[in-house]
């Protein structure tokens, strides 16, 4: 168990290697786990009968923070009735409205950095991601209430991303660490501003006349006509949170980490920014997805006996494609270990190759807007300031949770701009994604 937590994408690397595109893990406090990083097999999983291949189930692991109600959690029919509530605030049109927001957010915390010495990114990642999702998807802009949810979403991502509360999760499961006094006055305390939000909201009415996420589920209707319930509502949004603010402030570390010690590919991204367009961009984001995916595997648990791979496989066993084994095979990206944005501009991503949200019916649903996120956040960087690493050495892996950070949390010199003016003077060519990606 302990080497899977510390080093959970060594452990792969060196199990494919010695047993090929399909091995078996069995870890602690975990089902057995067939891996897969078979682009065929990969499709055969994300393609296959939901009614067999439970995602829901193999998250439950992250029950006591998301809640029941959580799309994340739940399976079959269940899940797509909830999916389908929670589609329409991701159509690709919508992000465009949010450019305006994103870029504010953005360049003001861009230009509290300090200048010329090591600074640690990945923590002021972390405060800007949150922030976009207190105003894009809480809707909340402006004082006290802003402060206090701020302020206790903060504590409670500090506890359950702590190394203190993952070593008792490793060791007792979800179920036990629920019961603890800090876990649980942590969760209770980030509740109340939740609750006290949804209440607001729905007795203020004019919901029509926002368009933050949070007013656009109060509006959802089940197939009954129904709405959604305060505790559906509160589950979604814990679980919007948990899944799009540590993912998308460490793959934005990790893709400062990463141009940096490559000045040649930042010296074309700003190049091509500063000149209004996109593509390089969206392939720099794509990249670093690829290399640094910031989880290593997606799971799914079998309810029945399956053939998959041509093996057959028992009930009760997860099948788990591997992100990070299948970024990395060399017949599909040559040079892996290179980052190389280009590849992306030269070939599109594979639907069953490039699977750093998952895939199927279970693909992230903030997979479109963390893209645009990071696009609007690194276009704006490199607009504003220069960037060089603080060190020689690349950053090692480092997991955090379920996620892997950057060892040194991506320390770079932000240096000043290169000319004043520079970044207010171009408007944004970051497009909105297409509906299609949105949904995919």
């Amino acid at each position: 168990m302990a080497v899977w937590w510390r080093q959970g994408q060594w452990l792969q690397r060196r199990a494919a290697a010695r047993y090929g595109d399909l091995f078996t893990l069995r870890i602690a406090q975990e089902d057995t786990w067939v891996v897969t990083s078979d682009p065929a097999v990969v499709k055969e999983v994300f393609t296959g009968d939901s009614t067999l291949l439970h995602a829901g189930e193999a998250n439950r692991i992250l029950l006591p923070v998301l809640g029941r109600n959580s799309v994340l959690l739940l399976d079959e029919a269940e899940h797509l009735r909830q999916r389908k509530l929670m589609l329409p605030p991701f159509h690709g049109e919508r992000m465009l409205g949010y450019t305006r927001l994103m870029t504010e957010i953005a360049s003001q915390e861009i230009e509290s950095w300090p200048l010329e010495r090591p600074y640690r990114l990945r923590p002021r990642m972390q405060a800007l991601t949150l922030e976009i999702i207190l105003r894009a998807v809480f809707g909340v802009s402006e004082g006290e209430r802003l402060d206090e949810m701020r302020r206790e979403l903060r504590r409670l991502l500090d506890t359950i991303t702590s190394p203190v509360t993952n070593v008792f999760l490793a060791l007792l499961g979800p179920a036990r660490l629920s019961r603890s006094g800090q876990f649980h006055r942590a969760l209770a305390n980030a509740n109340r501003p939740i609750y006290e939000e949804i209440a607001y909201r729905r007795g203020e009415g004019g919901l029509e006349q926002r368009d933050d996420i949070m007013s656009l589920l109060l509006q959802a209707t089940h197939e009954d006509g129904g709405p959604m319930s305060d505790e559906e509502l509160r589950d979604e949004l814990v679980t919007l949170l948990v899944a799009g603010h540590e993912t998308t402030a460490n793959a934005l570390a990790w893709a400062v980490e990463r141009l940096c010690r490559h000045p040649d590919k930042l010296a074309r991204l700003r190049e091509e920014v500063e000149a209004g367009e996109d593509a390089y961009l969206e392939a720099v984001v794509q990249e670093t997805l690829r290399l640094r995916p910031v989880i290593s595997m997606v799971i799914r648990r079998l309810k029945a006996p399956m053939e998959i791979g041509g093996w057959p496989l028992p009930a009760g066993v997860s099948i788990a494609p591997s992100i990070y084994l299948m970024h990395r095979r060399a017949d599909i990206y040559p040079d892996p270990e290179a980052f190389r944005p280009e590849r992306f501009i030269e070939q599109p991503p594979g639907t069953y190759t490039w699977i750093p949200f998952g895939g199927g019916i279970r693909r992230c649903l903030g997979a479109a807007f963390a893209q645009f996120e990071m696009k609007i956040v690194l276009r704006e960087l490199v607009l504003r300031r220069t960037l060089a690493p603080a060190r020689g050495a690349s950053e090692r892996v480092l997991r955090r949770a379920i996620t892997e950070t950057p060892s040194r949390d991506a320390e770079v010199v932000v240096g000043r701009p290169r000319a004043s003016g520079a970044a207010s003077s171009r408007r944004p060519a970051t497009g909105a994604p297409t509906k299609q990606a949105a949904l995919r």
